[in-house]
């Protein structure tokens, strides 16, 4: 339910933890719920920037990274706008 509201916001990030397979059946359902494969683009799945992280502490730095890169974009990005 809180990937539905999500989805139906204007968030700037969205995310979900769970693995490929898990968001696969996670995509399923929410198109039998009417949502679109490019409102279900909008989730980042497998939540965080592959960084190999191991420890609770490192998967939310790679959360918390993904996040900033979602709200900032990167260098190139901002020098080409």
């Amino acid at each position: 339910e809180a990937l539905k509201l999500a989805l139906r916001s204007d968030c700037f990030y969205i995310g979900a933890l769970g693995s490929k397979r898990n968001h696969a059946k996670r995509t399923e359902r929410l198109l039998a719920a009417g949502f679109t494969a490019a409102d279900i683009r909008r989730i980042a799945a497998p939540i965080g920037i592959d960084i190999g992280a191991e420890s609770p502490p490192e998967i939310a730095l790679s959360v918390m990274a993904q996040i900033v890169l979602a709200l900032r974009g990167t260098k190139a990005a901002r020098k080409a706008a």
